[in-house]
């Protein structure tokens, strides 16, 4: 069983057991996910299972697209509800859906985060939020981010109001620490108090499928896995002709010679991944272009689907 699963991810569990709860299902023991949902937040959590593991790196980088509440006026250790709340601030009557626009646009485009402790990021081999439990805080360095939509859904005034909103970022961002840093900008503090991850790249929640309906319909399980083909579909497709197979499939570098046609794409472009086909449909590798000589191109096979 090879291809990714757009599994989505119930509020109250970790990604790894998410992870851990498909491989029992399927009786697996190959999967990973492509970028970890808080156990508090809900939604798309792509899991790649058996030769699929191999194109993970490729999936991360996706955008991210999310719907979420923050509560103005109280502020909790780990940015979320989950966290001990360590101030409340009065919300002032300045703050209305105009001024909380006007702050979001200074958040869209390339910002710095600073990773909260609460998080899984790694200091001197240890996750942080192991540190944080133990009250240990350490010295983070700031990451570039990217918010390529911040918008306003709703606001519901109250003595600590909510804020629903949504957003598309860049991967890495932590949407706790926007909250916080919003709250922060507007003087009165807040946290994130519910998140749903509604779309990853070109995978949406609309056509997702929990746990519970993976558990009735195993039989129909090849339904909802995505082939590798289909998931980087954004991929050139190159065919090698049938020589030139057991060169791929041992990683060896294959030359435009040894292609029945090579995409216009890929003709005026250097260091582009491509999905290398043999000439019965069967994938056999990711490519790259590594060099360019006149009409010559050649390719590199980078990840090889040997038994796929």
């Amino acid at each position: 069983m090879n291809g990714i699963l757009n599994i989505l991810k119930p509020k109250g569990i970790s990604s790894y057991q998410t992870v851990k709860e498909v491989r029992d299902i399927l009786n697996i023991s190959k999967a990973g996910h492509t970028g970890t949902l808080d156990p508090s937040a809900s939604g798309v959590l792509l899991i790649c299972i058996g030769q699929a593991t191999k194109i993970a790196e490729f999936l991360v980088g996706m955008k991210k697209h999310y719907q979420g509440e923050m509560i103005l006026g109280i502020s909790t250790d780990s940015q979320d509800s989950e966290g001990k709340i360590i101030q409340k601030r009065e919300v002032g009557t300045d703050i209305n859906e105009n001024r909380i626009k006007d702050v979001f646009k200074k958040y869209e485009g390339t910002i710095s985060q600073m990773p909260p402790m609460f998080s899984a990021a790694h200091y001197k081999g240890e996750r942080l939020y192991r540190l944080a439990r133990k009250g240990i805080e350490v010295k983070r360095n700031l990451k570039k981010i990217k918010i390529y939509q911040l918008n306003l859904i709703n606001y519901y005034q109250d003595v600590n109001p909510i804020v629903k909103f949504e957003v598309i970022c860049s991967k890495g961002t932590y949407i706790r620490t926007l909250c916080n840093d919003i709250g922060n900008e507007l003087g009165c503090g807040a946290h994130l108090s519910n998140l749903v991850r509604k779309k990853v790249g070109n995978f949406s929640i609309e056509d997702s499928l929990n746990l519970e309906e993976l558990k009735k319909e195993k039989v129909l399980r090849k339904r909802y896995l995505i082939s590798i083909d289909s998931a980087l579909e954004e991929f050139n497709k190159i065919t090698v002709k049938s020589e030139a197979t057991k060169t791929v499939l041992n990683g060896g570098v294959i030359s435009s010679e040894q292609i029945v046609e090579i995409p216009e794409g890929l003709k005026t472009r250097k260091n582009k991944f491509v999905k290398i086909f043999d000439g019965k449909g069967n994938l056999l590798s990711l490519g790259t272009s590594i060099k360019e000589n006149g009409k010559n191109i050649f390719f590199k096979p980078i990840k090889v689907f040997r038994n796929y």
